[in-house]
Parts: structure tokens; sequence; C-alpha cells
């Protein structure tokens, strides 16, 4: 398969058939606007530089990110980091797309408040599976954003121009935020069983010899295990339960460690390792962290 690497935003329009960019750093592409000839962009592999906001519907075929393909609905947005992967596969019909998507380099944000923090917004590091579903009002409040986006980077840029669109931008994900907090808000029932299914997960593995084979599980593990992003994942459980993912392995750990403080002699170095800690002060540190009391200070308390 050809690898086709996009490197600007200028080479963005260029390879999907459109003009030169208005901005040389961001633009606002409908798709509607893209004839997609088959034997010009399926089996191709694209790696963007870019990150991207893009709200998709796709009729007659799919589109394959990773090793995945996936169908997208009216109202979906999903979102992409700079040198991620995504091809277009040959289907009974050539994919038909509608919507937009909002691409920005990153040399846009890099010396602003945003490309500072720019991690914080979590989702751009979660799965197709896990996109956003917008009500027809948020995908208004979006959409209006956008246009303003659009039209401050069509005007003659000025020494104003950079800050207006990257505040815009911001915007744009602050939006985006609070409607995944409504999205996990509604879809609390379900992401309740998949707190139950995470905890018996860890259970599973701190009970068995895997935590002393394997060290102690990671976020990446027990999210791979239930197939989701690690930080869908700790997004989810710090809503449904105001504690991270990284706090849920260390609370097992930790209470898995107290058993073995009490129901044995073992010196405290011996546990550690046991319980998958590469170092014994680590594991002693994070012990009193959460507990109060060093781990040998807690043996003798409840002798």
């Amino acid at each position: 398969m050809e690898i086709v690497k996009i490197d600007s935003i200028s080479q963005l329009r260029e390879v999907i058939g459109l003009g030169k960019p208005e901005h040389p750093l961001i633009t606002l592409i409908k798709y509607d606007d893209i004839v997609f000839e088959e034997t010009k962009h399926l089996n191709k592999k694209f790696i963007i530089n870019t990150y991207s906001i893009s709200l998709k519907s796709v009729s007659g075929g799919k589109v394959k990110f990773g090793r995945s393909a996936y169908d997208f609905e009216d109202g979906v947005l999903v979102f992409k980091t700079p040198e991620q992967v995504a091809h277009f596969e040959p289907d009974e019909d050539c994919a038909r797309f509608s919507g937009w998507s909002l691409h920005f380099h990153p040399d846009l944000i890099r010396k602003s408040e945003l490309g500072k923090h720019i991690d914080k917004y979590s989702f751009f590091a979660y799965k197709q599976t896990e996109a956003l579903h917008l009500s027809e009002r948020e995908k208004g409040v979006l959409l209006n954003i956008m246009q303003t986006i659009k039209e401050e980077y069509a005007l003659n840029i000025d020494k104003h121009s950079q800050k207006l669109i990257i505040t815009n931008i911001e915007l744009l994900l602050d939006y985006c935020a609070r409607f995944y907090d409504r999205q996990f808000y509604t879809r609390s029932n379900m992401n309740k069983d998949i707190v139950i299914q995470f905890e018996g997960i860890l259970r599973e593995y701190i009970n068995s010899d895997q935590l002393n084979d394997l060290g102690i599980p990671t976020v990446k593990y027990c999210a791979d295990q239930l197939n989701m992003t690690p930080n869908y994942l700790g997004d989810l459980l710090k809503k449904e339960t105001g504690q991270s993912a990284q706090e849920h392995i260390h609370h097992y750990i930790i209470e898995k460690a107290k058993n073995q403080l009490l129901a044995s002699s073992e010196q405290v170095s011996q546990i550690a390792y046991s319980l998958g800690f590469e170092s014994a002060p680590y594991f002693s540190k994070l012990f009193k962290r959460k507990t109060g009391y060093s781990p040998g200070e807690y043996r003798e308390l409840n002798r």
C-alpha cells in the first residue's frame, strides 16, 4: 500500500483536490466539496501532520483507521492528533462523505497557551468507536464557531489573527469537552457496567499469578481488555467514580498489600516485589500516601 505523508495544509488540500488555502496553517474542509476518485484515493495510507476535528457521515463505504473499519453516523465528531494514520478501502460503492473537518497545523499553536495544554483535551487520543455523538443543537453550536474561525482566517492576516483563531479553537474544544461530559452522563447506566467489568479485570489480575509474573497492571492493559483507549477509560472512570484508572489500580494493590502484611511475617520488601513493585521504597511511599501509615506501622497497629 502506498504511503502518502502530508506535512502542510497546502499539501493536504492539494491531495484532496482543493485549491490553495486561505491561511497556511489552518483550513476548514467541507466533504461535499471533495470528489473521491477510487483510483486516486483508495488503497493509500495517509499520514497527516495536523490536528483535526471532523463531523462525518459516510454512505456506501467504510473508512479504516489502524486495523479496524468504521461506519460513521450523522452527528459523530472525531478527533485526530498529528501523525495518525488513515486510509480508505474499496467497497461496493465508493465512499461518500458529508460533513466538515477543521485541520490545523501544530505550528499554529506551538507558542500559545493552547499549545502548552492541548493534551488536557484527552479525547484527541480516543478511538473512532469512542467518538462524540452530537444533538442538532450541539452541532449548531460547533458549526457557528467553525464559521467564525473560517471568517477570521479568510480575512487579511494581521497581528490579531492568530490570537483570535486560537481563542476560537480553544472555545470549540471547551464545548467538545462539555458535550463529552453530557455523553458520559447520558450513558451512565452503560458506563456503570464498564466500571464493574474494569473492577472485575483488576480483581482477577491481582488475585492471580500475573501480579507476581508481570508486575502491576497498567491502565493500558485494562483498557485493552475492555477494547478502549486508556484516555477514554480514565475519563469514564473519573466521571463515574471520581477516581482515575490509576487510583483504582493503586486501591486494589494497597488492599492486597494490607492482607499480606497482616497474614504473613514476610519482610516489607518481599511483599513489595510479590505485588509487582520494582522498588520497595516506592511501595512504602505509595502505601503511606494511601493509608497514612508506613507498611511497618500498619502491621504493628493491626496485630
